[in-house]
């Protein structure tokens, strides 16, 4: 495999500089890479992950990769706002010369202040370390050169305001030679002989501060405010450039503006305006002006931004409780997020909810989920976002598909309390699913639905991660002011704070969004304030803080101490160390805890063996916070019971069935009617079984009226008997089927008398039933033979499930081993591209002369040992035609059936399917 010329992904050779130094300072971001020990690549792997799929066959292809705009995108959005701003300072920078300063010398004077020289050296380490700044050194050295992709996305437009260098914008508007000659002498200027020479003249004085102040200040009155009025930006405005005022004809005769297109030449005839203008030069409209870079940081003091942020905007405190306080509201929102999931699921296992044709649950089904549990709408959906996500509810996949519980279910029941909610928090800190969006409209129009498609935000993950953690930082029992935390947490990713795209809009292809671009305003009138966009991260954020007080992550707005173990080990708010030899990127947010652990590039067991042990952490503390299961109620006089904590299991589900629950809260209070009466007596309890049940888990006597209601019931109950005629009614008491008979309200009933104590119905007898219980009695239903049927539901159950899959919005974190052998891998793929090529044979054959064979389970075993030592292998290969061959391979990966390897023969990193190895044999090297 050839190499690619290095030059596409360095930016062009740099100069070199002159130095003792045995290693010549690299020409091209290839050559940095390839200066860099494994420690540092796998740093950039691990950071840029999208940079190993599919392994890149050497540097020079890793180089290129990295210089797509695609990746470069990526990478910037990973960046914080201060090294994003040394980033766009490096866009804007001039490029060092012989006698002018080093573009660190530059960035000191475009990055002012203590704090931010301060952090600057840490902020060219994290750019380099991405492979967004290359250069000789630490932090790319005193000439740190971004690439080109990074300066072409941030220099042109700027996010700095500023507008194009004095020589684009020259040559964008084609003055005539002798209209630059025109304007060397209004700005003091000898004349010269060519058109590079003269803007080089008027470069070299707007550079010069001196030079330069002197100029202005003899600029006629109103010309420096409307410089002013584009000094920050945008660099663009709109003036009459055929009939200009003095103050805007001062500032274009001296080049302070430059018409933005060719047809700003005021040297020219409007016929030679048209004629260039039909020949296809220039965009821009007509009368558009444009603040040369150089003048606008004259005006700025040379500061590329208004105010750098070096330092993180500090997270506020709203307010400070105790923290006994907060864990105490946490742990009881924890049970209660307990028992509203259980209710809710509780009520699908016998009336399952139909699956929408589009997916999803339905509006009607919703609102009736929100009258159960006594909640909002948008509550109802996050509870059961929340279930999915935890694998305890999906789709039954019937012909006539609902949503019910999952087996796993059962296995979450049995579970103690404290394991049952880290189970549920843990779920909900992982999911890429929310249930903020839900009711709201797609980019199509249509309405987003709970439990359907596009719910899924890849960011939230690691917004959620990001916020707990903010909070984890504070104080014990702090709630943060709101506005500062999503204010760091903008600081923080400052690229991601884009409106969100499902909400308003599709995100543009190369993932950035900065809203509209303003229009060009007059330099005549200050530009209009634009209202800040709601983002995508701040709606997030916002609906972290309220999912985390309802699951009781958080109590009273600050984070709970039994839910700390599940944001990681690390110091809240600070990064982790860098190990050595490791380059900040890599060291850069390494949080542990059961979300983090499965992202942290680890080996696949030891991440699922952290997040299961922070797990069981945030359980066990949690564990003191729950009182004991009460096996006692309040009965009251009022037909009411009140549980003051919560009930064993058992004893819950049978109040649930004789009794309505009427509150929630610290205390549940049960109401018995009548209808929940029978409820217990059609499931097949007696009024002996009920009366027991009462006496036996009651800390009061039985009060006298619920004596009487029960017995009342029981006495009714049954006397009527329905079964299929369509159906038929029994009764022995005569009086009673007479004056059913006689009700005018059983007249769609379609009643007729068989016997004087059986009646006839056209009705089937589910709808008979319901109809006697709307009528005010109590009638049971009997089998064939005369026996009462039990009106115990069916409970659904689906197969076995996976709970949902997360949609990130970024690859996966390769872990340790991969990282190890990609970059031997890229390595050897380097060291075979830049080698001179020498004849490749294998270094032994086999005994026998022919192809090795071994059995798939040696070939399995032997690979996978290669992996790990980096032991290059001879196999022998038979392709789709049947056609054998040698091939020596150094594998990088055994996943799935395939491997992955740097295939030596072909000089490239290729796949193949184990069945068609025949066999391998380590090489033995001569």
């Amino acid at each position: 495999m050839g190499s690619v010329s290095s030059e596409q992904n360095g930016d062009g050779p740099a100069p070199e500089e002159p130095g003792p130094e045995a290693r010549p300072a690299p020409r091209t971001l290839a050559e940095d890479l390839r200066a860099r020990d494994d420690a540092a690549l796998a740093a950039l792997l691990r950071a840029r992950p999208d940079l190993l799929s599919p392994v890149p066959g050497d540097l020079t292809q890793l180089a290129t990769r990295a210089g797509t705009r695609a990746s470069v995108v990526r990478a910037l959005e990973g960046l914080d706002r201060f090294t994003l701003q040394t980033a766009e300072a490096l866009a804007v920078a001039p490029p060092p010369g012989a006698a002018g300063p080093t573009v660190r010398e530059s960035l000191a004077t475009l990055l002012p202040g203590e704090e931010a020289a301060e952090r600057l050296p840490r902020a060219l380490d994290e750019l380099r370390a991405r492979a967004l700044v290359w250069g000789d050194g630490d932090g790319g050295g005193e000439n740190p050169r971004l690439v080109r992709t990074a300066r072409e996305l941030l220099g042109s437009p700027s996010p700095t305001g500023l507008g194009p260098p004095l020589a684009e914008a020259v040559g964008t508007a084609r003055l005539s030679p002798a209209r630059l000659q025109e304007i060397l002498g209004a700005a003091g200027l000898p004349a010269t002989h060519d058109p590079v020479s003269a803007v080089s003249a008027l470069t070299s004085l707007f550079t010069d501060p001196d030079r330069m102040s002197a100029l202005l200040d003899g600029a006629p009155e109103g010309a420096v405010p409307l410089l002013r009025k584009l000094e920050w930006g945008p660099p663009h405005g709109t003036v009459d450039v055929a009939n200009p005022s003095r103050p805007v004809g001062w500032l274009l005769d001296r080049a302070l503006l430059v018409p933005a297109g060719p047809d700003g030449d005021r040297s020219e005839s409007r016929g030679e305006r048209a004629d260039r203008s039909d020949s296809g030069g220039g965009t821009a409209a007509a009368g558009t002006v444009v603040l040369p870079r150089e003048v606008a940081l004259h005006l700025r003091g040379g500061r590329a931004h208004r105010e750098p942020q070096p330092v993180p905007p500090a997270v506020a405190e709203e307010r400070v409780h105790p923290p006994e306080t907060v864990d105490a509201a946490a742990a009881g929102q924890a049970l209660a997020a307990l028992a509203t999931v259980e209710e809710l699921l509780g009520h699908w296992e016998t009336e399952p909810p139909p699956v929408l044709r589009a997916g999803g649950l339905g509006v009607r089904d919703l609102r009736r989920a929100a009258g159960l549990l006594d909640v909002p709408e948008q509550q109802a959906a996050f509870w059961a976002e929340l279930a999915y996500a935890a694998g305890l509810v999906a789709s039954d996949g019937e012909v006539d598909e609902a949503y019910a519980p999952t087996p796993a279910y059962d296995d979450w029941l049995r579970a103690a309390p404290p394991e049952r909610w880290a189970l549920l928090a843990t779920a909900w800190l992982a999911a890429t699913r929310v249930a903020g969006p839900v009711g709201e409209r797609d980019t199509k129009g249509k309405a987003l639905a709970a439990l359907g498609p596009g719910l899924d935000r890849g960011p939230a993950p690691d917004v959620r991660h990001r916020t707990l953690t903010l909070l984890a930082g504070l104080p014990p029992g702090t709630r943060p002011d709101r506005a500062s935390l999503h204010e760091r947490l903008r600081w923080e990713r400052p690229l991601q704070a884009h409106r969100d795209p499902h909400r308003t809009g599709r995100r543009p292809a190369d993932g950035t969004d900065r809203g509209p671009a303003p229009a060009p305003a007059p330099p005549d009138t200050p530009p209009a304030a634009e209202e800040a966009p709601v983002t995508l991260r701040d709606r997030l954020a916002h609906w972290t803080l309220e999912e985390a007080e309802l699951l009781g992550v958080t109590g009273r707005g600050a984070l709970a101490s039994f839910a700390r173990p599940l944001l990681g080990p690390t110091v809240p708010g600070e990064r982790a160390p860098a190990a050595p030899g490791t380059a900040p990127a890599a060291a850069a947010g390494t949080h542990g805890g059961a979300a983090e652990a499965l992202r942290n590039g680890r080996p696949r067991e030891e991440q699922e063996a952290e997040a299961a042990e922070a797990v069981d952490r945030a359980a066990r503390a949690l564990a003191p916070l729950v009182p004991e299961p009460l096996t006692e109620v309040l009965l009251q006089a009022d037909l009411t019971a009140v549980a003051p904590g919560p009930l064993e299991r058992e004893l819950s589900a049978f109040l649930g069935l004789m009794a309505d629950v009427e509150s929630k809260g610290g205390a549940t209070v049960y109401r018995f009617t009548p209808e929940s009466v029978r409820r217990a007596l059609d499931a097949g309890r007696s009024a002996a079984d009920l009366h027991s049940f009462l006496a036996g888990h009651s800390r009061t006597p039985v009060p006298q009226p619920l004596t009487y209601l029960i017995d009342d019931v029981a006495r009714r109950h049954g006397r009527l008997r329905v079964g299929a005629a369509s159906s038929y009614l029994r009764c022995d008491d005569d009086a009673l089927l007479a004056g059913l008979l006689a009700d005018r309200r059983a007249a769609p009933l379609r009643l007729r008398m068989l016997a004087p104590t059986v009646l006839a119905s056209a009705a089937p007898p589910d709808q008979l039933l319901a109809r006697l219980r709307e009528m005010g009695y109590a009638p049971a239903a009997e089998s064939a033979e005369g026996d009462v049927l039990l009106g115990r539901p069916d409970v659904r159950r689906t197969p076995p499930r996976r709970p949902p899959e997360p949609v990130p919005d970024r690859p996966p974190l390769p872990d340790a081993a991969l990282l190890t052998a990609a970059v031997r891998a890229i390595r050897a793929g380097d060291h075979a591209a830049t080698l001179p090529h020498k004849p490749k044979a294998p270094a032994s054959t086999p005994p026998d002369g022919g192809l090795p064979r071994t059995v798939m389970a040696d070939t399995l075993a032997t690979m996978q040992s290669a992996t790990l030592t980096g032991t290059p292998l001879w196999i022998g290969y038979v392709n789709a035609d049947g056609a054998a061959s040698q091939r020596v391979i150094a594998p990088v990966k055994v996943e799935g059936g395939f491997v992955t390897a740097y295939d030596h023969t072909a000089d490239e990193v290729r796949t193949y399917p184990l069945h068609r190895i025949t066999g391998v044999a380590e090489i033995t090297e001569d």
